[in-house]
């Protein structure tokens, strides 16, 4: 594999994103539902919530955009909080996008926005996924029993999170 390039996303880069967002092992561990359309991807990536930041990585010299993370970032009392969010297209896992994605992220939130605490949410049966976050420090604080129904069952999820001082 060429060289990993972790980058702001642009809307140009949204025709691959959908096809991140529509692969099945991204669906299966995320909340996505199947068959949403390119048109209403696009729509979601054109109109984020305020507070969030969101990174992609590219590879190769055509930059294909491989993977996408984002910080969902609060206010008022939570505002040392965010949530994060990543996925990396299938045939991209398990060759250290993810944990290129989770680095940037974790130094966006401590070294640029203060952030203090970072959640997320993860299937109990995505052992490779709380395997990278526990190595980046995020520790298991609670089980969310039948969290979400997927392909016909409700599935388990642990929330996790990263605290610095």
């Amino acid at each position: 594999m060429n060289e990993i390039v972790i980058r702001a996303f642009e809307m140009s880069d949204w025709e691959d994103i959908a096809e991140l967002w529509l692969s099945p092992n991204c669906r299966w561990g995320t909340l996505q539902l199947p068959y949403q359309s390119r048109d209403d991807i696009k729509k979601k990536l054109e109109n984020p919530s305020s507070g969030i930041y969101r990174l992609v990585a590219a590879v190769d010299d055509n930059q294909k955009v491989v993977g996408m993370a984002s910080l969902h970032t609060n206010k008022g009392r939570r505002a040392h909080v965010a949530g994060l969010g990543m996925f990396v297209r299938d045939d991209y896992q398990h060759q250290g996008i993810g944990s290129r994605l989770l680095q940037a992220l974790i130094e966006l939130a401590q070294r640029w926005l203060n952030l203090k605490r970072l959640e997320l949410t993860v299937y109990i049966d995505n052992p490779a996924a709380i395997h990278l976050y526990k190595k980046y420090g995020f520790a298991i604080e609670g089980t969310l029993k039948k969290y979400a129904f997927r392909d016909g069952i409700y599935i388990d999820a642990y929330t996790m999170a990263r605290v610095t001082e």
